[in-house]
């Protein structure tokens, strides 16, 4: 059965994606911790991030980096925090996160958006790709 982030790179479920390429996707989260908040994905399904290959990893973070650099450039911030858990999806998932304060990494602290404002956001980032 696909994983939720299959679905989305699927289009069977939408997202405001940020970028793509033939082995990755970066969409903003629906649920942020802050403005800005970002997953980037790999669109090969795999549970667990230390068991994607060593070159797949590699690739995963410097597609996350692109996406981070971006984002730093679109969403004020003091930097861009990187997490990677892993538990609410089985499907790889790098979180890339506008940090101000330091609750914004603890996923208790969400921010509400609206779809015009995800929308907005998508597009700004996009644009500083």
């Amino acid at each position: 059965m696909s994983t939720l982030f299959t679905k989305i790179i699927n289009g069977e479920i939408p997202s405001y994606k940020i970028a793509e390429n033939d082995n990755f996707y970066a969409f903003l989260d629906i649920n942020p911790n802050a403005k800005g908040h970002t997953l980037c994905i790999p669109k090969k399904e795999e549970n667990k991030i230390f068991d994607l290959d060593e070159d797949s990893y590699i690739e995963l973070m410097r597609f996350s980096r692109k996406v981070a650099k971006a984002l730093e450039k679109s969403v004020s911030c003091k930097r861009i925090g990187i997490s990677v858990v892993g538990l609410e999806v089985p499907h790889v998932h790098v979180h890339l996160i506008p940090l101000n304060d330091m609750k914004e990494m603890t996923f208790q602290h969400k921010v509400t958006m609206t779809a015009s404002e995800f929308e907005t956001l998508a597009s700004t980032i996009q644009s500083n790709m």
